[in-house]
């Protein structure tokens, strides 16, 4: 394996992440922002409330409905005034120039808001 992989962990280190699907129920801009508020459904962990950068790119009308990868036992965070209660995680992110792309569930139907990410 190349040395080149930074920050390398192990799998009990990544098994401690608890990753699940969330449908976004709503979400806004914060103003003055490229923030945009998300309410998410985790279906029995309830709902919760995230804030993520991705203003930049997407409009938020445009995510209520979706289902997201949610890293959900990321310790709380206040952002702007807001408590910030996980993290949806996006492809693509390393770069300025680059535009993120939200990691979504396939096939919605079939996945429930709250399911574990494996």
């Amino acid at each position: 394996m190349s040395s080149s992989h930074r920050g390398q962990v192990t799998i009990d280190e990544f098994s401690k992440l608890d990753l699940r699907i969330a449908k976004v129920l709503d979400a806004s801009r914060i103003e003055g922002t490229n923030l945009l508020k998300l309410k998410l459904d985790v279906g029995s962990l309830g709902e919760r409330q995230v804030i993520a950068g991705l203003g930049r790119w997407y409009d938020p009308r445009d995510l209520v409905g979706r289902s997201v990868v949610l890293v959900a036992n990321l310790k709380p965070k206040k952002i702007r005034g807001y408590i910030s209660e996980g993290m949806i995680l996006a492809a693509g992110c390393g770069d300025s120039s680059s535009v993120p792309h939200i990691l979504t569930v396939d096939d919605p139907d079939g996945v429930e808001p709250g399911s574990k990410v494996c």
